[in-house]
């Protein structure tokens, strides 16, 4: 079953794709979103979707064959940072617009097994690439340094109480070696009710492995690399949609907008950032801190 694309309709309002318009998918997912897109630009509408998980994009093609859809769709298994050179290697020049729908996918939370969800016991991992990636979160939880995970948890995870986090964490694994997603969330037990805010339905652990995964994938980084990308290959009066879902990266957009619109290089479609209505969550509750913000280049 495929998961339900977040903010669907306000991406297809955004787009309103057209009959044979091609459009970019920079993080294509399970292709929930492209699927519906491609709905809309039969018959020769084409998508050029980027996915960074090489077992992801696998399950991509599959939804895309149930819907007879898998012959519009140009699938690349790279990292959207490298954005510019992916068009030019697949020359795809015309297209209306460019989707970045950040995060990580449902499936690496149910079915990744590499330690995302701490709902189950699982070696911590947290790596989307395992074929391009090297840095695990076992190697930063049990071989870095107190002030290097400290440095984590402030900077990625926003966490106030990150030194004495990271002290904990250096103090646990010199008795038994931090492994799985468990071992993990044993350690930050007595951290539980600094890191869950008051009413808040989030896990206590969410933030740490949040600021983990955030450290290990560069998402910060390749976010900024890739709509740095993203401008330079759009044209005139064509759109660029990003969905984020925390702070750290909704920043990274809005900053990034407004600069282009100061400089007059873009038009500001989203004078704020648009969120799931009430009945979206309540289908959705993965979608209750989706952010999304969209601009028209000029």
């Amino acid at each position: 079953m495929i998961h339900q694309p977040v903010l669907l309709k306000e991406v297809l309002k955004i787009f309103d794709p057209k009959p044979n318009q091609n459009f970019i998918d920079a993080t294509l997912g399970e292709g929930s979103h492209s699927i519906e897109i491609l709905k809309r630009t039969a018959p020769k509408g084409k998508i050029l979707g980027i996915e960074f998980d090489p077992v992801l994009i696998k399950e991509a093609k599959k939804n895309f064959k149930k819907f007879n859809l898998e012959k519009r769709v140009i699938f690349v298994n790279d990292n959207f940072s490298n954005l510019e050179k992916i068009i030019k290697e697949n020359k795809f020049f015309d297209f209306e617009g460019i989707l970045f729908d950040l995060g990580i996918s449902r499936w690496h939370f149910k079915k990744s097994k590499r330690g995302f969800s701490f709902q189950k016991n699982e070696i911590l991992d947290l790596r989307i690439n395992p074929k391009k990636q090297k840095l695990k979160a076992i190697e930063i939880l049990n071989l870095w340094s107190k002030s290097e995970i400290e440095k984590i948890l402030k900077e990625f995870g926003e966490i106030k109480k990150a030194r004495e986090i990271a002290e904990e964490i250096v103090l646990q694994r010199k008795i038994k070696p931090i492994i799985s997603t468990f071992d993990l969330i044993k350690v930050l037990e007595k951290f539980s009710k600094f890191l869950k805010r008051k009413n808040q339905r989030i896990h206590f652990a969410t933030k740490v492995f949040m600021a983990l995964r955030i450290a290990i994938n560069q998402e910060i980084e390749n976010l900024e690399k890739g709509l740095t990308e993203a401008f330079k290959v759009l044209k005139p009066s064509k759109k660029l949609i990003v969905i984020s879902f925390h702070s750290l990266e909704d920043r990274v957009v809005k900053n990034f907008f407004k600069k282009l619109k100061q400089k007059k290089l873009a038009k500001i479609l989203t004078k704020k950032p648009i969120v799931p209505d009430l009945k979206e969550i309540q289908k959705n509750p993965s979608a209750r801190s989706a952010k999304l913000r969209a601009i028209e280049i000029q």
